[in-house]
């Protein structure tokens, strides 16, 4: 930034704090998918009452004929985890300069993902305990439980490939562009594998998987691809962060959007895939590791006015605001949109009927609304966000177990769907882990109780 562009003092002290050599617009492209995200369970969860005022309950934006097509670039997720891989390999080389090994590492990723979804694993636990106790619908109590605990995924498949990190970046560093052609080839070998025996073209002997609402069958066989699929998304991260991507011309880069995307089609054209990119998602699939490259030089090419637009400090203070509480806005807006369409219903208030113009018309109010509800919450959440001051270090067999007991239970959550049995074996896991890393301190704090909070590292 040039001296005639500085802020004047009085500006500098209003501003938020920058650390030096931090690219913001990563920051910025993180808040904007999980604000994505959310935009998007509020356009499935199209509840209200017809015209005769009986309700109504229906995924309303998945019946709209554009959905399968716009899905191709809304589904962000793959762009979340080459964001990740580009936050790990700068993370993991700061690490090395302060001397710190990979059981560190990987301890304090473990404790900024479990720490927040221990209070919604509380909540969740309670609220189902609740449920059962009062005799509600177990039909219903499923499908809202089912819908409302479908984000969690994210945390299991996320720490996965953080624990991962520092190993796949020596692989990055020995072998390059070979890393994800393999891992691409594995997640391809994993979707051919479970059509196969989807298809009864393939017999393995007969798999009765069955939990709340689902019917797993086949879709074991493609759990694999948590691991192969976002590992690779990870490892375009990698290559983002070492200036693959930067260094490509700009129709070099529209070239390979336009391959991606001609790649994608061959592949759901093929059979077995989704057209819907979300529906690809669980258990996830070669399609979103090859949107991966596509949303990788998407970024690339809007990175010079992603930069200008950060350079504002409205849009500083926007993004650290949401940033720093980013996960308790991804694990708590679901709940909360529930809660508010509870209110809704309850209000004697007319409720406009799914997928007519006044419900299009008010997603947006309502997106506002939640994001400010989940805003609120976070006022107290905020504090399991940070870093805990650490305890002795683990031993590295000790970190790996706590990676497993976090990680285990929400991918069955996943699979089956959370009820209690699964929401209290998560709880329960997710302290067992922040216990093993030495990372869940209990300590009395005046009158009320802190837990493990501490400095953000």
């Amino acid at each position: 930034m040039s001296s005639a562009a500085r802020p004047r003092s009085s500006e500098r002290r209003s501003a938020p704090a920058v650390p030096e050599g931090r690219d913001l617009t990563l920051d910025l492209v993180r808040v904007a998918c999980v604000v994505l995200v959310v935009f998007v369970h509020i356009l499935f969860t199209g509840v209200g009452r017809d015209a005769d005022g009986a309700l109504l309950i229906e995924r309303t934006v998945e019946g709209q004929p554009w959905f399968d097509a716009v899905s191709w670039i809304l589904n962000i997720m793959p762009l979340f985890f080459v964001v990740g891989g580009f936050a790990a390999r700068a993370g993991w080389r700061s690490a090395q300069k302060r001397g710190d090994d990979a059981v560190g590492f990987v301890r304090l990723r473990l404790a900024r993902l479990a720490r927040p979804a221990i209070p919604v694993f509380v909540f969740f636990t309670a609220a189902l305990g609740a449920a059962k106790l009062i005799g509600l619908d177990p039909a219903l109590v499923d499908t809202i439980a089912i819908g409302v605990g479908s984000p969690l995924w994210f945390l299991a498949a996320y720490l996965l490939v953080q624990a991962l990190a520092p190993w796949m970046i020596s692989l990055h560093a020995r072998f390059g562009m070979r890393v994800p052609f393999v891992l691409l080839a594995a997640a391809l070998g994993t979707d051919a594998l479970r059509f196969l025996i989807g298809e009864g073209l393939l017999d393995l002997g007969r798999i009765e998987v069955a939990g709340p609402g689902y019917d797993l069958g086949s879709d074991l066989f493609g759990i694999p691809n948590v691991a192969f699929v976002w590992l690779f998304t990870q490892q375009i991260g990698f290559h983002l962060f070492d200036g693959w991507f930067a260094r490509r011309r700009v129709w070099e880069l529209l070239g390979l959007i336009g391959l991606g995307y001609l790649a994608i089609w061959g592949l759901v054209s093929l059979g077995g895939y989704s057209w819907n990119m979300l529906s690809n998602q669980w258990p996830p699939t070669a399609p979103l590791a090859i949107l991966a490259v596509v949303q990788a030089c998407a970024l690339t090419l809007l990175h010079r006015p992603l930069t200008a637009l950060m350079r504002t400090r409205a849009a500083q203070g926007a993004v650290m605001l949401i940033g720093s509480r980013l996960m308790t806005v991804y694990l708590w807006h679901l709940p909360l949109i529930m809660v508010l369409i509870g209110i809704e219903l309850l209000l004697p208030l007319p409720m406009p009927a799914p997928g007519s113009p006044v419900w299009w018309w008010t997603r947006v109010p309502f997106l506002v609304l939640v994001l400010a509800a989940v805003l609120l919450l976070s006022l107290w959440l905020v504090r399991y966000e940070r870093a805990p001051a650490m305890v002795a270090p683990p031993t590295r067999g000790a970190t790996a177990l706590a990676v497993a007991v976090f990680v285990l239970p929400i991918l069955a959550i996943t699979a089956y769907g959370i009820d209690l049995p699964l929401a209290a074996c998560a709880l329960a896991g997710s302290v067992a882990a922040l216990v093993l890393v030495g990372a869940y301190r209990v300590r009395r704090t005046g009158s009320a109780l802190d837990v493990g909070s501490g400095s953000r590292a």
